[in-house]
């Protein structure tokens, strides 16, 4: 069963929350609406399941609009997982999963599924607390009492909102598991709002990422998720990565720029050495490139996880010429190369050097001639040698060592 978004705007208390949002979401996939607080998510999870009519717009389950269907149709197609956990009455564990039966129970007769809310109870792990009154619960425990009244509810299509705000690590990964093991062999359409960016990338096919009431971008995790669509939706500086366990994508939140280094440099590299230097003209807050750089090791991933442009060449061979023209590109268009003395000479490095109006060699080991002047300076200094250009004399001031 299809959830189809398209067009949809809310506004409540004259202030728009969502505009013009669209999303399909299909049977057998999960998909992760992320996003800053305040950005939306909730709200277009309550337009999802009829809770909040929109200004403009559809939601359609299967092509029947959500909120032309009576409460129990509705809740007989789509079961929500509420972030608020706060429950005030005092029924049992089992009494309030039994509440997720209401839209299947005929007016005369029995449930046509009575061991529903047994079954329901032992996937959300809640099964040992079916006698305690829900409010001697906490916080967590009382996320996933709520879970498995939705599941008790036997929808086809299933909404949570922040389902592992509540849970400790241990009880996040379960849940995720469950609903991805929800969507896949129940073949259920899974939504849900989860502000662990790194938790939504692993589970989720695919993320919406929701900023000002807007869908900035939606697709694959990996590709949502870069530095740039971060910086618009949270304004924050981040490295993305892939985590070397599960594969898919991973988020570090990384401190703004010390400071705002206004120029374009152009990194050499080889055998890891561009890495550190990256990191330190990123954190300066220098318009970065990297390369050419062996495909797969250390500073290749590194210029990916900070979002760089990188010229990449196979282990064990020069640079062709693709990637020798593009780097050339780079070291003409940037203020400053900079390489590490150890890899100075490497491959082709030694010839971009000489192709560098301006080039700054971080550390001690002896150079070879590569035609042009350079500036020696300590590790922990290249971003002062940077932003301390002559313009005039059109290279580097000495920072912390001699000219070569």
């Amino acid at each position: 069963m299809t959830l189809d978004v398209s067009g949809v705007d809310v506004s409540l208390a004259g202030t728009r929350i969502l505009d013009d949002v669209s999303t399909t979401v299909p049977d057998g996939r999960l998909v992760g609406v992320v996003g800053p607080n305040g950005a939306g998510k909730s709200t277009l999870l309550r337009a999802m399941n009829g809770v909040v009519d929109p200004d403009a717009g559809t939601v359609l389950v299967d092509g029947e609009a959500v909120h032309d269907l009576s409460s129990k149709a509705a809740s007989r197609r789509i079961a929500t997982v509420p972030q608020d956990t706060h429950v005030s009455f005092d029924f049992t564990v089992r009494q309030t999963v039994e509440m997720g039966r209401h839209p299947h129970q005929p007016r005369f007769g029995s449930d046509s599924d009575p061991d529903a809310v047994d079954r329901a109870m032992e996937r959300a792990e809640v099964a040992q607390f079916a006698d305690r009154d829900v409010t001697s619960l906490s916080g967590g425990e009382k996320q996933r009492v709520l879970l498995a009244r939705a599941l008790a509810q036997d929808a086809p299509i299933l909404l949570l909102d922040e389902p592992t705000a509540s849970l400790d690590v241990n009880h996040q990964v379960r849940t995720l598991e469950l609903v991805r093991g929800l969507a896949d062999s129940d073949d259920r359409a899974v939504v849900a709002a989860i502000h662990d960016l790194d938790l939504a990338a692993r589970y989720c096919d695919e993320l919406v990422l929701v900023a000002d009431g807007e869908v900035l971008d939606s697709g694959l995790p990996r590709d949502v998720l870069t530095p740039e669509a971060i910086r618009s939706a949270f304004d924050a500086r981040v490295a993305v990565g892939t985590d070397p366990a599960t594969g898919s994508p991973t988020v570090t939140p990384l401190p703004d720029a010390d400071a705002d280094l206004d120029a374009r440099v152009h990194v050499l590299g080889g055998g890891d050495t561009a890495t550190p230097l990256v990191r330190e003209l990123v954190d300066a807050g220098a318009a970065v490139s990297v390369g050419p750089v062996v495909a797969g090791d250390t500073d290749h991933e590194t210029a990916e996880r900070f979002g760089l442009d990188c010229v990449t060449v196979d282990p064990f061979g020069p640079p062709g010429d693709e990637a020798d023209a593009r780097a050339r590109e780079h070291v003409a268009a940037a203020d400053a190369v900079v390489v590490a003395a150890d890899a100075a000479d490497w491959g082709a490095n030694a010839s971009l050097r000489s192709a560098a109006e301006r080039a700054v060699v971080v550390g001690e080991t002896a150079l070879g001639d590569a035609g042009t002047a350079s500036t020696r300076v300590a590790t922990g200094d290249v971003a002062d040698a940077v932003a301390a250009l002559d313009d005039a004399g059109g290279r580097p001031a000495v920072a912390d060592g001699g000219s070569d």
